[in-house]
């Protein structure tokens, strides 16, 4: 990550496996402003290529995913733009 993102809602879905990481994503998604930055973190190693397809498919902005792998997880940072 070059910069660093202070997300307004943090998600944890450690332990979670597909779909569940991007179920957790949606729901709050839904709920949120445009502009609210979310941080989406995740054990499941699908989720961090399949929410970046499916926040491009709804519409939202990918900021960045980071590898935490010395922790075992992803983080994917989005920015709601609807």
């Amino acid at each position: 990550m070059t910069e660093s993102i202070t997300p307004d809602v943090t998600i944890d879905s450690r332990g979670a496996t597909c779909p569940g990481p991007l179920m957790d994503l949606i729901g709050k998604v839904k709920k949120s402003d445009p502009g609210t930055v979310v941080e989406l973190m995740t054990t499941d190693t699908s989720s961090s290529h399949d929410v970046p397809e499916w926040v491009a498919k709804a519409g939202h902005e990918t900021l960045d995913v980071v590898e935490h792998e010395d922790e075992g997880y992803w983080s994917v940072f989005i920015e709601t733009t609807k």
